[in-house]
């Protein structure tokens, strides 16, 4: 079955790298540990990571000990935040096939727009730090820098 709201790999992996970063805080953890854990494509991490880097929230560091770890603290860090470094401002779909052809009444009625305002609440109004004891309750989580 498909799922009803669509985020993007690319997102959805930078929101979790993210989390997974704001767990361990002061630590750098590496592209390796981080893909292992997501059961993820190391180059499609890596390009992720470095998006969010460029967009200032995590500080990546080379060499064998390197690795990425935020810049900020994770109470400083929204989930917004990281979703919009990967795809840009979050913009409200009033359609599913884009260009509407309902003529002003929607099939789905107001339900895209509502969902899409919850979604968009839920973003910007959680942190980082809120969502770290997902990664820290779960066996073999990030618990040292690589």
């Amino acid at each position: 079955m498909a799922n009803m709201l669509r985020i993007s790999d690319a997102a959805s992996l930078a929101l979790h790298a993210a989390v997974m970063l704001a767990a361990n805080p002061g630590k750098e953890v590496s592209t390796r540990r981080i893909a292992s854990q997501l059961h993820a494509s190391e180059a499609h991490l890596s390009k992720v990571l470095q998006r969010l880097a460029k967009a200032g929230l995590v500080t990546s560091m080379r060499g064998p000990k390197g690795g990425f770890m935020l810049q900020r603290q994770g109470d400083e860090v929204r989930l917004l935040d990281v979703y919009e470094a990967i795809e840009g401002p979050l913009v409200p779909n009033k359609c599913l096939l884009g260009t509407p052809i309902c003529d002003g009444q929607c099939i789905f009625g107001d339900l895209l727009e509502t969902v899409d305002r919850q979604v968009g609440d839920y973003l910007a109004g959680t942190n980082l730090s809120e969502l770290t004891d997902v990664y820290r309750s779960m066996a073999g989580a990030v618990q040292e820098a690589t």
